[in-house]
């Protein structure tokens, strides 16, 4: 059976904008300029204003973006082998793997049960003298930032690592470190997706990176390119992660509309958390005080196989970001006995409900109303 209600339809999500998309994609094709062109260098130039950073150097996906930033403040001699970066278990492995790639560790700490984001009134406990930096996750859109986390990176003289994969477009309440509050400038540097599922989203798979650092910027470009700060002259053991025009053009077509998409999201999750009054479902909280993107509206719901079976049977598709939090994957197995409670709950719980483009607001009540008859 074919849920009436998918839970993403990304042909659907391109839609209004592919006459756009197709003519920026021939555009590329006709030029004969298919790496490190023009569009490439556009596109860095509009993120990096969107974004209100002096930097965006285009990639290859979000994960690298992370790694990038790590293996530069390596090269830059900020951090070594062995040092340590705080990271939220209740996230996408890429915001980890970045980190342990480089011979970093990463330390596993616990989410928030407002927020479902890394508790920052409880990092205190995660830092030790090898702790080099906090990685805050805008998890599903969500900025993860307060006052608290930006003196305790000032204080401690410890880096900001935003990863910034859900949360394009996103405001906190309080300033970051650049006095700005679009998420992606809060923190020293960001790490962004632009995996096709993302609010902001190419036809394949690209990343960014942005910064008001000009050396860290530098050297993320250099690392990307093979290492090379001009052409055949490699100065690092780099990698090879740019992006590509055709994603850049694409996506400069689609960064035109991303506060449309944000705004129209805002409105679904205002539906559903105005609309579902069911005791058993534990909704997100809509926060007054910052400016969420949505890019998930996650329930928490015991027995959730049930609740995602009982959805389908009506013909609503549901998705689970993420069953697994990392200190239980296989591939962290050291971490197996680490004591995080409260991420293996949310694990067992969180449900994503559909909330992109092929759901109006019609659709939103008619959903809501499903789920207030769901009884466990």
């Amino acid at each position: 059976m074919k849920a009436t209600y998918q839970f993403l339809s990304l042909k659907e999500a391109n839609a209004p904008m592919m006459a756009e998309i197709e003519e920026a994609a021939n555009r590329v094709i006709r030029s004969g300029w298919y790496i490190n062109g023009e569009n490439v260098k556009e596109f860095e130039d509009e993120f990096a204003q969107y974004n209100q950073v002096k930097y965006a150097i285009a990639v290859s996906n979000g994960y690298d973006a992370l790694k990038l930033i790590l293996r530069a403040y390596i090269e830059l001699g900020c951090m070594a082998p062995g040092d340590e970066v705080i990271v939220p278990t209740n996230t996408y492995i890429a915001s980890a793997l970045a980190v342990s790639d480089n011979g970093l560790v990463p330390v596993f700490a616990e989410p928030d049960a407002e927020t479902m984001n890394l508790d920052i009134a409880k990092i205190e406990q995660y830092v030790s003298d090898k702790t080099k930096a906090i990685m805050p996750v805008h998890l599903y859109g969500t900025p993860c930032w307060n006052k608290a986390l930006k003196e305790m990176a000032e204080n401690r003289n410890l880096k900001i690592i935003e990863d910034n994969a859900q949360a394009i477009g996103a405001q906190a309440a309080v300033a970051g470190i650049n006095g700005t509050t679009i998420t992606g400038s809060l923190g020293h540097a960001s790490g962004i997706s632009f995996y096709p599922t993302k609010n902001l989203g190419a036809l394949g798979d690209a990343g960014a990176v942005t910064t008001n650092d000009e050396e860290l910027a530098n050297a993320v470009r250099y690392l990307a390119n093979y290492g090379a700060d001009y052409r055949y002259h490699n100065i690092y053991c780099g990698h090879n992660c740019r992006m590509d025009e055709m994603q850049a053009a694409i996506l400069r077509v689609k960064l035109k509309y991303i506060d449309d998409e944000n705004v129209r999201r805002a409105g679904i999750a205002k539906i559903y958390d105005n609309e579902i009054h069911n005791p058993w479902v534990i909704k997100p909280q809509i926060f007054k005080h910052c400016k969420q993107v949505w890019y998930q509206y996650v329930l928490r719901v015991k027995n959730r196989e049930a609740f995602r079976k009982y959805m389908y049977e009506k013909g609503i598709e549901t998705d689970v970001l993420y069953p697994t939090p990392l200190h239980k994957q296989p591939c962290y197995s050291h971490y197996k006995d680490s004591r995080l409670p409260f991420s293996e709950l949310l694990a067992n719980e969180i449900v994503s409900l559909p909330i992109s483009i092929n759901i109006g607001q019609d659709d939103a009540k008619y959903i809501s109303n499903i789920i207030n008859q769901y009884n466990v």
